[in-house]
């Protein structure tokens, strides 16, 4: 079934091209909404009727803007746009109905300024819709994901105190080229200045951010989530070194990045290195969880955390 918009729909989306891209042409007006050039200006038109001031240049570089001093009406969602709205923070913050919580909050000055139809819908959903926490989400300070936000857009070097899972402190000179979220986690994607790599941080254990005046230059065509993705079994304390007696194919789909990298052998086998902060957790979590005979060869922490683990279960098991 192919759904047509509206006149109201495209006028709207008019007014959010007006706002977003100032000078916007009209040819480029008309591809954005999908209509002729002549529909794009009747659209204008439309507004224009509403008395929304909707300035235009002629000429080579000209285009459409809104005026100066416009007053925009209020925030006009569709049902569904309000609901999706609503569905994704309570996804994302199992707070969302807590008036005293920031996001709780927030999103009940949101539903306000919604026409009453609209909602209400959402304002039911906030109140009575349910979510289990996930415990496996680590929530990071707000003000230290804000500024770390910041600096990256600004492109501005910072000093971070960073705090790793086995309880090792330090600080240092970082360039925050993005902060991204990967399955609920929020990750710091930098370049160290201590040891002049590439590194990613949880945004969760960075204890303090300070900016430096020293600003940088991203690399080109940065592909925020494969770099992270490649870089997060890089950097930590423990060198871990683990051989499978299978092909990689067999192997490839129970490895995460976290675990290191996998790489296959001459032989037909594949050999997974990389580090980790917590052997203990590599040893239990992720290795114990492998349906795949594997041979620790490396390092020493996770031979103990691996052979703590198969005495453990060992001794789980009634003697004959």
């Amino acid at each position: 079934m192919t759904v047509v918009a509206s006149p109201t729909a495209r006028a709207l989306r008019t007014l959010e091209l007006l706002q977003a891209q100032p000078g916007i042409t009209a040819t480029r007006l008309a591809a954005k909404l999908g209509v002729t050039e002549r529909a794009a200006r009747r659209y204008v038109a439309i507004l224009r009727e509403a008395e929304i001031p909707v300035e235009s240049e002629r000429g080579r570089y000209g285009g459409y803007r809104l005026g100066r001093g416009i007053r925009l009406p209020p925030l006009m969602f569709s049902a569904t746009e309000a609901l999706g709205l609503v569905m994704a923070v309570l996804d994302g913050n199992h707070a969302a109905a807590d008036d005293d919580d920031p996001v709780g909050s927030a999103i009940r000055k949101l539903i306000r300024a919604l026409p009453d139809n609209v909602g209400r819908q959402a304002d039911t959903m906030r109140r009575h819709a349910a979510a289990t926490p996930d415990l496996g989400v680590a929530r990071p300070d707000r003000e230290t994901t804000s500024a770390l936000v910041a600096a990256s857009a600004r492109q501005h070097r910072v000093r971070i105190g960073y705090r790793s899972p086995s309880g090792k402190e330090w600080e240092e000179e970082v360039d925050p080229w993005a902060v991204v979220v990967r399955h609920g986690r929020w990750y710091l994607l930098c370049h160290s200045h201590r040891v002049d790599a590439v590194r990613t941080y949880r945004i969760d254990r960075v204890r303090s951010v300070a900016e430096c005046p020293e600003t940088f230059a991203a690399p080109d065509d940065l592909d925020h989530a494969d770099l992270l993705e490649s870089h997060l079994g890089v950097g930590w304390e423990y060198e871990t070194r683990v051989a499978f007696d299978a092909p990689y194919d067999e192997v490839a789909r129970y490895v995460h990045p976290p675990m290191g990298r996998l790489v296959p052998t001459d032989d037909g086998r594949c050999v997974l290195t990389g580090s980790t902060s917590n052997p203990a957790m590599y040893a239990g979590e992720w290795l114990a969880a492998m349906p795949i005979a594997f041979r620790v060869e490396g390092g020493p922490e996770l031979r103990a955390a691996v052979a703590e683990v198969a005495s453990r279960l060992t001794d789980a098991v009634p003697d004959g």
